[in-house]
């Protein structure tokens, strides 16, 4: 890939964990857009930090993912930014409790629009840009994709759905763009820190078999052994949770 194609698209890349997936891409020489929906100072810290280590680098765009106008917007928009694109990353996600009988259609909409439709038809999108490039795509998966997490019945579902979603596009897009997906654990708490007391925090981590939560680096680490050092590779889903699934 020549420099003016080496450009990432990572939805969600305001905070947490997308941001720590755009730092390492662009130290990796990437240049990033930066999709956000509701963090609009932090993605404009963010792009400020990139821009000011490599100039024009990093730019930020605003877009609902469940609206269809705007995602094919943004898809366009990045695809249009450095006269190409060469990786997408759907990191972009809803995540909340929908105890069976008490959630609404609204919450099903959500859920399986922000992990799935909007990951399947960003990608579709994309899909000529990125056969241009020999690109490729990063779906954030979930361990609950396999083994459900009581109470997040359409959450597992949508998961269930990304796995999914990651083999068919490998099969669909090969050769020319490869396809894999990351499921992480306990990576990071909560962001409404109250929710989750220091009782619940440690009944999790004595779960783990490696007895400690996952940082956002692990998985920008992973992704970025399957973007840049598994050519290889397509079509798999790598688990990055500190064995947890085994304890499930």
């Amino acid at each position: 890939m020549s420099n003016q194609q080496k450009a990432a698209l990572v939805t969600g890349a305001a905070k947490r964990i997308g941001a720590e997936v755009a730092r390492h891409l662009h130290a990796a020489n990437f240049n990033l857009i930066i999709h956000y929906y509701h963090s609009e100072p932090e993605a404009f810290t963010l792009v400020n930090e990139l821009n000011s280590q490599r100039a024009d680098s990093a730019i930020a765009i605003k877009a609902d993912l469940n609206n269809h106008a705007q995602l094919m917007t943004l898809a366009k928009q990045a695809s249009e930014q450095w006269q190409g694109i060469s990786l997408l990353i759907n990191n972009a996600s809803s995540f909340y409790p929908t105890p069976f009988g008490k959630a609404s259609e609204a919450d099903w909409d959500d859920l399986i629009g922000s992990n799935l439709k909007a990951p399947y038809f960003l990608a579709q999108a994309l899909a000529p840009a990125l056969a241009a490039a020999a690109g490729c795509i990063v779906n954030i998966a979930d361990i609950y994709a396999d083994k459900p997490l009581r109470g997040h019945s359409i959450y597992s579902i949508a998961k269930a759905g990304n796995l999914m979603l990651t083999k068919s596009l490998a099969q669909e897009l090969a050769p020319r763009i490869r396809v894999n997906g990351i499921a992480p654990g306990a990576i990071l708490w909560p962001e409404q820190e109250g929710k989750l007391s220091d009782d619940d925090k440690e009944k999790m981590l004595n779960k783990i078999p490696l007895q400690q939560r996952g940082q956002a680096r692990d998985i920008a680490k992973a992704i970025m052994f399957l973007v840049t050092d598994a050519p290889y590779v397509t079509g798999q889903v790598l688990t990055v949770d500190g064995g947890r699934s085994l304890t499930i």
